[in-house]
This record gives C-alpha cells, sequence and structure tokens, in this order.
C-alpha cells in the first residue's frame, strides 16, 4: 500500500487531502505541530507525528516515521520551508507544494504556468509573515520546487486561487452565506471575478499531481466555470431555498456607508482567472458547482463569516441611499 505524509493535515486543504488520499487507498500520516483539534485522532489508517515544520530535525523525523511515497506540503509559507522539505524529502517519490495564484505578479486574463511570470522576492519579503508579501513567497516557494527538480527531486507545485467549502476557516465565503441566510436584500459590489476552487477539488488535484505529475511543473487548479459575486449569490440562494433580492453598489453608494468595495470578501477589482488545462490534461476534473455550492451550504456553521465583512447598519446606510435613487 502507498504511503502519503501530508504536512498540515489538520485544519483545511490539509484535512480534505487527507480523506483523498484515504479514500485512494493510501496509509497515511500528518505532521503538525498539535496544537489543534486532531479530527482523525480515532481513524484508522491515519497516525500523526507531533513537531514544528520550521525545524529540520522534526521533519527528518517525520520522513523517518512515515516512510511517505508522497508528502503533500499545506503549510509551507515561506521559501526556506520548500527548500528544507525538498531537501529532506528529496529521496521520497513524490513532494507537492501547495502554492497559491497569488504567486502570479502579472495582471492578466487567464493567468497560465509558465507563461504569466510569478511575483520577484526580495529576502525581507521572504522572511515576512504578513499579507502583502504572501503572493511573493509563494512564488519564490515555486522557484524552490524548480530547482529541487533540476536536482532531480520530484517536486511539483499547485496553485489554487481561494479556496472554498467546509471547514474553512478564513469564513471569506461564509460570509456570502450567512447574508443570503438571514437577509433578503444582499448588497454585492459592481465588477468582481474571481475564481475560486472547491477545497475538494484540490485535495483530489493534490493526488493527481502526486501520481502524474511532471518533476518542475506548476498546476492552477479552480472550478470549472467562473460565476461573477453577484452569481454567487443567486447560487447560495437557490441552494437554500431563498428569495434574495442583490442589489448592486458602487464606490459612490457605499460610501454612505463608510465602506469600499475592498471590504466585501472575495470581491476583486480586476478579474482572476487561472487556466487549468494543465491539470485537467493528467485527467483531473472539478466538482460541478451544484455539487460543491450544496456541500459548502450544509457544513455553514451558524454565523460563521458573518463578521468577515462589512456590518450589516453599514449596509442598511447603503440600503437606504439606493432607495433614494
Amino acid at each position: 500500500m502507498d504511503t502519503a505524509l501530508i504536512v498540515g493535515g489538520t485544519r483545511f486543504i490539509g484535512r480534505h487531502a487527507v480523506e483523498e488520499f484515504l479514500d485512494a487507498g493510501y496509509e497515511v500520516t500528518i505532521f503538525t505541530r498539535g496544537n489543534r483539534e486532531n479530527p482523525f485522532a480515532d481513524r484508522e489508517g491515519v497516525e500523526h507525528v507531533e513537531g514544528d515544520r520550521t525545524n529540520d530535525s522534526a521533519l527528518a523525523l517525520a520522513r523517518e516515521r512515515a516512510d511517505p511515497d508522497v508528502v503533500i506540503d499545506c503549510v509551507a509559507y515561506h521559501p526556506r520551508d520548500v527548500r528544507a522539505a525538498t531537501e529532506v524529502f528529496a529521496d521520497c517519490g513524490a513532494y507537492v507544494y501547495v502554492s497559491s495564484g497569488a504567486a502570479y505578479g502579472r495582471e492578466v486574463v487567464p493567468k497560465r504556468e509558465g507563461e504569466t511570470p510569478l511575483h520577484d522576492c526580495t529576502p525581507e519579503q521572504a522572511a515576512d509573515d504578513s499579507m502583502d508579501t504572501y503572493g511573493p513567497r509563494k512564488a519564490e516557494g515555486d522557484r524552490a520546487v524548480l530547482a529541487a527538480a533540476e536536482r532531480g527531486v520530484r517536486a511539483t507545485s499547485v496553485r489554487p486561487p481561494v479556496v472554498y467549502g467546509p471547514h474553512d476557516y478564513t469564513e471569506r465565503f461564509d460570509y456570502w452565506i450567512d447574508r443570503v441566510l438571514n437577509h433578503d436584500r444582499v448588497i454585492v459590489p459592481y465588477t468582481s471575478l474571481r475564481h475560486l476552487a472547491y477545497v475538494g477539488d484540490v485535495a483530489s488535484a493534490l493526488r493527481t499531481v502526486a501520481e502524474a505529475g511532471e518533476a518542475g511543473a506548476a498546476y492552477n487548479v479552480g472550478d470549472h466555470t467562473l460565476p461573477t459575486l453577484p452569481e454567487w449569490v443567486d447560487l447560495l440562494a437557490a441552494e437554500a431555498g431563498r428569495e434574495v433580492e442583490v442589489v448592486r453598489a458602487g464606490p459612490r453608494e457605499l460610501s454612505a456607508g463608510g465602506v469600499e468595495p475592498a471590504d466585501f470578501p472575495l470581491y476583486r477589482g480586476y478579474p482572476h482567472v487561472l487556466d487549468t488545462h494543465r491539470l485537467e490534461a493528467l485527467g483531473w476534473e472539478a466538482t460541478p458547482l451544484a455539487e460543491t455550492v450544496a456541500a459548502t451550504v450544509e457544513a455553514h456553521p451558524d454565523g460563521a463569516g458573518r463578521e468577515a465583512g462589512p456590518d450589516r447598519e453599514a449596509e442598511e446606510r447603503v440600503l437606504g441611499v439606493l432607495e433614494t435613487f
């Protein structure tokens, strides 16, 4: 039986990756610091190694304990993490780094692997922890993967955009579910097209790339179709059986509530679209939106995401202004 080591396997993408590899018949070991509840504590076929992934000795211990054929690295947030992991796991059958669509450094539609330039990353950015440097850090991690592949390591990367689905601790998508479930009128800022990726599809992409990906290559992953933000609200309302009016507002109207378009979760002024043909060529397929929306709405915890965007009082002020037009 094949074995998989998931570096970070208890929260979101990693949690779904564990399920994906278990369903495919792998024995799975998760490697975490042990700071959060382990949902697989009593699960047959899942072992847990506790340690800090920024400690190279701890990574080596995880390798020895798991003896993995496949390593899925869900929590490499700095280039050093990727460089260390590709050294420690150099002899494994596959190392897959969870990168990000934010690694792309040019706004074009769509963004293509090997064609669209990545962000540069300075030494200062590489060591930073802020969201301002997230894209550059992920891009430098991708370059570390390529360098490892040139040394003979079967290292690859997967680049998702914003990910949604059950167990999403960011609550960005949950904000819109909460609005749909609790309000008849939902404000959506004008013009927003952002590629999203269902978490189950990211997990299946990780396994697909581990089993069939080309060393040194990066693979975009995302939903097969791209609803606009108002269309997402309509999809959520249909799934929840709610009649919801989508109220579109521009910067001038939103200013009445003291908010800006960027204050709304998932808003993006310039379209963010990833070309997924390279991944699809490996046999990967995205889950239909009807299924992803149903699973995400069903898993939505009551009240989750309510504070992830503008408060309702500010939205009510905007609605009041719109009614005077």
